[in-house]
């Protein structure tokens, strides 16, 4: 494990901590529990999983969500408002036409925050924390977060709690961008899905309450394909998959394959559902790892979280979190050799 100061942030500090093993070296940022870099083959590896920035200040201005924990709602929210205990809760509205919907949180939201970073002795863990105040992005109630990320081989485990003193949403999600090639892009990456349906979407990118079959869709990875073969007009991908009620959390959700390298991606999750978003749209101005310019199909996003808008649909499993009924969240990611 090392630890140095990647910047500063007014008058926090924000530090970078490397977990290392003989498969892998994941950096981990105090500024929004960000994953910055991981390389496989162990601390001397030279090859780039994830996308992102050499940077604090590449991180402020160009980053969108990269590697970073958000929340407190991950996604997209509409009209950034929703009902609770009698009353209509306004949230920063940061998305859509005109600013008009609320996603990842806000315009701060978690994943631009600087946490309390400590390491755990012995193990090739660390540990983050924040407190988010009463009314911060306009959320009720005061919620203590903690996020554990810890590198067992190949393997990252990343754990999210949130405590609240009242009830309140909670619904994070890790939202790094993989890419098996170590750079170009990810469209000849052959990807699975364990789920066969997903919560369709509107023009602005709000689900519109429907629960539908992949079936037909450029959405169906039941069988394995390649992004591609499933996608030859470059629609993109970024849906909501509605993973199957009885499958076991022990298991991938999903898996990416890239024919370039042999690495091999494995998602393992206990949230009802999964977000694939492909970058297809992607723009960023700031160079990655390496100088890479990182824009369209530059990464593959495996956001497991609750559906999106879950706060404006009641039928769908609830992200209200309490005192007695606290915020979980284990998410596993396993990047394997040929």
């Amino acid at each position: 494990m090392r630890k140095r100061q990647f910047g500063r942030l007014g008058d926090r500090e924000v530090s970078e901590v490397t977990l290392e093993s003989a498969d892998a070296a994941v950096a981990i940022l105090s500024y929004g529990c960000v994953i910055r870099d991981w390389r496989v083959d162990g601390p001397a590896g030279t090859l780039p999983m994830t996308l992102g920035f050499p940077t604090l200040a590449d991180y402020e201005t160009a980053s969108r969500s990269h590697g970073a924990i958000v929340g407190r709602i991950a996604n997209r929210t509409k009209d950034a408002t929703f009902g609770l205990d009698g009353k209509v809760w306004r949230l920063t509205p940061n998305h859509g036409p005109g600013n008009r919907h609320h996603i990842h949180g806000g315009a701060t939201g978690l994943g631009r925050r600087v946490w309390d970073m400590e390491t755990e002795a012995g193990a090739e863990a660390v540990h983050l924390r924040y407190v988010s105040p009463d009314g911060e992005e306009g959320y009720p109630g005061r919620v203590e977060f903690d996020v554990t990320y810890r590198l067992e081989g190949p393997r990252l485990v990343c754990e999210m709690r949130g405590l609240p003193d009242r009830p309140t949403p909670i619904n994070l999600a890790q939202h790094a961008y993989f890419n098996l090639g170590g750079g170009g892009t990810v469209r000849d990456h052959t990807l699975w899905i364990d789920a066969s349906e997903y919560t369709p979407l509107d023009a602005e990118l709000i689900p519109t309450g429907e629960i539908a079959s992949v079936e037909g869709t450029h959405l169906d990875f039941r069988e394995p394909r390649t992004i591609e073969d499933s996608d030859p007009g470059r629609m993109g991908i970024d849906n909501n998959y509605v993973l199957r009620a009885d499958r076991d959390a022990a298991q991938p959700a999903a898996w990416a394959t890239c024919p370039r390298t042999g690495r091999r991606i494995e998602i393992r999750t206990d949230q009802p559902g999964l977000q694939i978003f492909n970058a297809a749209t992607m723009v960023v101005a700031a160079p990655g790892h390496g100088g890479e310019k990182y824009g369209h199909f530059a990464g593959l996003c495996f956001e497991a979280q609750h559906f999106p808008d879950s706060l404006n649909h009641p039928d769908w499993p609830s992200v209200i979190r309490t005192p007695e009924r606290p915020y979980f969240q284990s998410y596993v990611v396993d990047i394997l050799r040929p």
